[in-house]
């Protein structure tokens, strides 16, 4: 076992909710917490909260947040003893890991080798066969050119799927039907892998039919324990991207339940994967039952966006445990046991038209409440005055909502959403609305494609007038309320940095001037 420094600062190399999540569960574990931030973040909900705050760069990520070697740098220069990456950006970056590592900094996430391993899609299925952990019939290899392509097309039959080797998310991806279809689905897809990840390599699945997404949350620490901590429901997409989560899945038994746990443990293991990470499946069908069929699709080697629903149905704080383990503390024995208690549903608020092709909505956020009352969390990170930036993702907040079951949790989130109010850009509300008078939703009939079947028929237009943001007209005592607020909380931490010590910290900007640290806030 290596031995541990104890952790009292960590830096943050990520903006939006993901900092501010990471921000309080390090201050709930009374440690510092730092970040970094980009010029358009500069007054960022993150930068406020955070213990110190340090510019890195201009409004662009490669300029600024994907800047690894600068990162480190600071992180030994303002004495962080670890680096939590968050989720995007720099988190599953195998050379990062090991910069911090080679640092001295404790990397809250999984070593640089399962990162590598894991990363790359075609060395993650051979890893997998070699395991026994069920995979998508399909080549273990990068296809080297069309010709290899229609062989193995032929092998495993039609339809199948093109995929990047080298990433996800839906880029480098193409659903072949048919022999004819595939040599132009080939060029494509591996023009889109090359813009997107820098590398052009592509292999092949079998296309499943309708599919459910599935994945399962795992623990695994320092001292050889990996647990699995039950599954989410991913199924609502559009074109690969996740929109709505939930846990558990409604079509998820015991049964079957236990048999993804052993398979999401195995991966891990095969690649001794330590703190946080997710092991995605296919369930081919809709039908319940441990009997059902499932695929390993990929493993996310860090936290994942969609983490707070398994918080909510097993009570466990997934980011101060991650801490923890990169602490070297281990896992007790009695979570191997946790059983899934109610329902929790996630809605990911974007700054996005849906209903115009989710164009993206930046600006101002003039006025925000957040709705509050039991089940409902919030995490967010905007507020009132917020500037949304086309640089960066559109994802502002996810509203999550728990019940004592499905329909109380879905019942809760329908009160969530008429709370809400975001004024100055529209924002995905009206989609989830939508969703949730739609009947194959509310009774659990998900699939992959059905979110993009559905807008297409129009199935999911929302009622008339629902397509803007609410008025602010029966809100006007509570706008100028917050703005008067958020206008002192400023004139406060103005008064507090010209009377208290500023903390600066002076290091060096590659390619640039020396620049002055974070002033205390």
């Amino acid at each position: 076992m290596p031995k541990h420094r104890p952790i009292t600062k960590i830096l943050i190399p990520n903006r939006g909710e993901i900092a501010v999540r990471i921000i309080r569960a390090a201050h709930d574990l009374g440690l510092a917490a730092a970040v970094v931030y980009s010029e358009p973040d500069r007054e960022s909900l993150a930068v406020r909260l955070a213990d110190e705050a340090y510019p890195i760069g201009p409004a662009p990520s490669s300029e600024s947040y994907l800047r690894a070697e600068a990162i480190v740098e600071l992180a030994s220069e303002i004495g962080a003893d670890a680096v939590h990456p968050g989720y995007g950006f720099l988190s599953e970056r195998a050379s990062f890991a090991r910069l911090c590592r080679d640092a001295g900094l404790t990397f809250i996430g999984p070593p640089p080798e399962a990162i590598a391993a894991m990363g790359s899609k075609t060395e993650s299925r051979r890893l997998m066969m070699e395991a026994n952990v069920p995979v998508v019939p399909g080549g273990a290899e990068p296809l080297a050119d069309l010709d290899a392509a229609v062989a193995e097309a032929e092998r495993i039959g039609y339809p199948v799927m093109l995929k990047a080797a080298a990433g996800g998310g839906g880029k480098g991806m193409r659903h072949v039907e048919t022999a004819d279809d595939l040599a132009a689905a080939f060029r494509a897809a591996r023009s889109e892998a090359a813009a997107s990840f820098g590398d052009d390599a592509v292999y092949l699945e079998r296309f499943l039919v309708d599919p459910r997404h599935v994945e399962i949350q795992v623990l695994a620490d320092q001292h050889g324990r990996v647990v699995s901590l039950g599954e989410r429901e991913c199924s609502l997409q559009r074109r690969h991207q996740k929109v709505v989560e939930e846990a558990p899945s409604p079509v998820v038994d015991a049964e079957l339940r236990r048999r993804m746990g052993e398979a999401a443990v195995a991966a891990a293991e095969a690649v001794g994967y330590t703190n946080a990470g997710t092991v995605e499946f296919l369930l081919d069908g809709n039908g319940t039952g441990g009997t059902q069929n499932f695929f390993f699709l990929e493993m996310n080697t860090r936290l994942q966006v969609e983490h707070p629903v398994t918080e909510l149905v097993t009570g466990l704080d997934l980011v101060t445990w991650q801490i923890r383990i990169a602490q070297g503390e281990e896992l007790p024995e009695s979570m191997a046991a946790i059983e899934p208690h109610g329902h929790a549903v996630e809605v990911r608020l974007y700054a996005e038209d849906a209903y115009r092709n989710f164009a993206p909505s930046p600006g101002t956020i003039r006025y925000l409440r957040l709705p509050e009352g039991p089940g409902v969390r919030n995490d967010s990170g905007v507020d009132t005055g917020s500037v949304v930036s086309v640089h960066y993702d559109p994802m502002l907040a996810k509203l999550i909502c728990w019940g004592e079951d499905r329909e109380q949790a879905l019942d809760r989130l329908r009160r969530a959403l008429g709370e809400l109010r975001v004024e100055g850009i529209q924002t995905t509300v009206p989609l989830f609305r939508a969703l949730l008078d739609d009947d194959d939703f509310r009774a659990g009939r998900l699939d992959i494609g059905m979110l993009d079947r559905k807008l297409a028929a129009g199935e999911l237009d929302p009622p008339a007038g629902d397509t803007v943001a609410p008025s602010l007209a029966d809100d006007l005592p509570l706008v100028a309320a917050a703005l008067e607020h958020h206008a002192e909380a400023r004139r406060r931490a103005a008064g507090a940095g010209a009377v208290a010590a500023r903390l600066r910290t002076r290091w060096r900007m590659a390619g640039r001037r020396e620049a002055t640290g974070r002033e205390a806030r």
